[in-house]
């Protein structure tokens, strides 16, 4: 197996969520080219210098624009990320550097105690982080307990956390006269989400953004994401 290829666990998850009604002529088989799809995800290299092993890189691109059309990556997260831990949620951004012609981007993550992604959303890189939380922490469980720092620390989102009988542990700002109850020690669990941030930035596609496509860009923070899930659960198995 070359690096970076999927493991056969990781393709007994994969396989199942593909399309399976093929028109035309026979496809380049489709582990080959997920392959390939990952990695030039995790190289950060042209989708042209995919080694031939995988294929042509043609085909790995439009079959990565085409699964992202039809589902196949929203489906991958949405199955592994399932067995989330619902206690501790945690909340954060990270910016991302682009190349020269590009747009500073920032990506959003809920992730839970494990540091596991549980919904990832994109912005502009000036874009307050308060409007994608409102997002993000919109589907919460009861009794959950959310770690934020202190740039969430507004009414909108505290309102938002409690009426879902959830609780904010969130640093007050300075100047904030109404203080809600608040754990230091809770709060060292939040470099969880900055691990799983590391973990994301080990893909150099998503670490430094070439793609101009947000939707295919968030697909390939997508697949990343659903990789870190899978390792992680084959590491414990």
């Amino acid at each position: 197996m070359a690096r970076f290829d999927m493991s056969d666990i990781e393709w007994s998850v994969i396989q199942p969520l593909l399309p399976t009604k093929v028109r035309g002529i026979v496809r380049v088989d489709d582990r080959r080219v997920i392959n390939g799809i990952l990695w030039r995800w995790r190289t950060g290299a042209p989708w042209a210098d995919i080694p031939e092993r995988h294929g042509s890189h043609k085909t790995c691109y439009n079959r990565f624009v085409r699964w992202r059309q039809s589902g196949v990556w929203d489906r991958l997260l949405n199955a592994v990320s399932k067995a989330y831990d619902g206690d501790i949620q945690m909340i954060d951004s990270s910016s991302i550097r682009v190349h020269q012609h590009g747009l500073t981007s920032k990506i959003h993550a809920l992730v839970d105690a494990c540091g596991l992604p549980i919904k990832l959303s994109l912005s502009e890189g000036q874009a307050y982080d308060g409007q994608q939380a409102m997002h993000l922490l919109s589907d919460l469980p009861s009794t959950a307990i959310v770690l934020a720092d202190r740039a969430y620390d507004a009414d909108a989102i505290r309102d938002l956390i409690a009426d879902q009988d959830a609780f904010a542990n969130i640093p007050p700002m300075p100047n904030r006269r109404r203080r809600s109850a608040f754990s230091k020690y809770l709060y060292k669990l939040r470099n969880m989400v900055e691990r799983f941030f590391n973990k994301l930035k080990h893909f150099r596609a998503v670490a430094t953004r070439y793609e101009k496509n947000p939707l295919n860009y968030m697909a390939g923070v997508k697949l990343a994401s659903a990789r870190i899930w899978m390792r992680f659960n084959e590491s414990i198995t």
